[in-house]
């Protein structure tokens, strides 16, 4: 099942775990799945990177193919996803937020096309923060981290041998 990655990866990636200068086997990983048709994000995510000028951004603008557009699927699913959201207890401000962030786009492409998706974020019993795990488990979506779908998938960073 393909992945749809939340914009938090490729963030935390490149601040932390897989900086792009020193782990440029992480994102090359990420783009030889997305060639393989395993690995996408959308263009809301998209968006959001490219708003910051850096050295995501630029490696976002190198990597079109990553990023899908929604279809007619993903439109009927956005329905359903603002339909389940404002059917819960959520406070309405954070309906609102929800609704107007790629993360609701994210959850809608990964319905309609059954796709799993991969954020750090974490379930939560909040009622003022929506998250994605909440809505991906509330519309049957499987949702897991990052980790778990580099261990699924088998990806190995593995250094060469060491210059002398």
């Amino acid at each position: 099942m393909p992945y749809l990655i939340d914009s938090n990866v490729l963030i935390q990636a490149k601040n932390f775990h897989y900086g792009l200068d020193f782990c440029p086997a992480f994102w090359d990983w990420i783009i030889d799945a997305n060639h393989r048709q395993v690995v996408y994000s959308i263009d809301a995510v998209k968006k959001e990177l490219v708003e910051v000028q850096d050295e995501l951004s630029g490696w976002v603008g190198r990597n079109p193919t990553l990023f899908l557009s929604p279809d007619a699927n993903v439109l009927r699913s956005l329905a359903v996803t603002s339909r389940w959201v404002t059917s819960q207890n959520f406070v309405s401000a954070a309906v609102s937020t929800f609704l107007g962030v790629a993360d609701y786009h994210l959850v809608s492409h990964a319905h309609a096309k059954q796709f799993v998706v991969v954020t750090h974020e974490r379930y939560s019993e909040s009622v003022k923060k929506i998250k994605i795990p909440n809505v991906c488990r509330g519309l049957g979506v499987k949702c897991i981290t990052p980790f778990e779908m580099l261990r699924t998938e088998q990806a190995q960073f593995v250094m060469g041998a060491m210059a002398s």
